[in-house]
């Protein structure tokens, strides 16, 4: 295995990763908005209420912005960890993504296997160490069994925008490369 391969399925999963976590963030905003619309829009007062309790809790990136603020002796406002969330979530991405070429790059050619569901596989995975274990663990978020199941769901879903986003980017920046 040359140090050349390595590096190039480094660069290519990053690119890669960090394509994944915006189409990720899109694919969620797309779901937000049909999810209103489903809801009806016709409550208002109701959807106001929503997007207050929203702006003041904190989500799994804000707080992972706050303790790595935190860890570096700084201490975020509320509005400083909202613009830093998605730093955390795309830099969490292109290093997922990172690790996904180079474990592309290293595992055995037997069979070629489709970038799509490569992908999709990596996101599941990450899905389930990363949502259900890890971040629950290090405090970012509840236990999984406080969560309905449509929010476990929501979240395997955009992953698998991710690992499908990630593996096809990544086969193409890795073919140019």
């Amino acid at each position: 295995m040359s140090r050349r391969r390595l590096w190039k399925g480094l660069a290519a999963g990053s690119v890669a990763g960090l394509t994944g976590a915006v189409a990720m963030n899109e694919f969620q905003n797309l779901w937000s908005k049909a999810s209103q619309k489903l809801s009806g829009d016709g409550n208002r007062q109701s959807s106001q209420n929503e997007s207050a309790q929203e702006s003041e809790s904190e989500d799994a990136t804000m707080k992972a912005a706050g303790k790595i603020a935190e860890f570096a002796g700084y201490k975020l406002s509320h509005e400083q960890k909202k613009k830093a969330g998605p730093i955390v979530h795309y830099a969490f991405g292109a290093g997922m993504g990172a690790l996904y070429g180079v474990i592309e790059e290293v595992r055995p050619r037997r069979r070629q296997r489709h970038p799509l569901l490569s992908g999709m596989g990596y996101g599941t995975i990450l899905f389930a160490g990363a949502d259900e274990l890890a971040v629950p663990a290090a405090g970012l978020s509840g236990k999984p069994s406080q969560s309905p199941l449509s929010s476990h769901l929501y979240a395997l879903a955009s992953h698998l925008v991710y690992g499908a986003t990630a593996g096809a980017v990544r086969k193409a920046v890795r073919a140019a490369l």
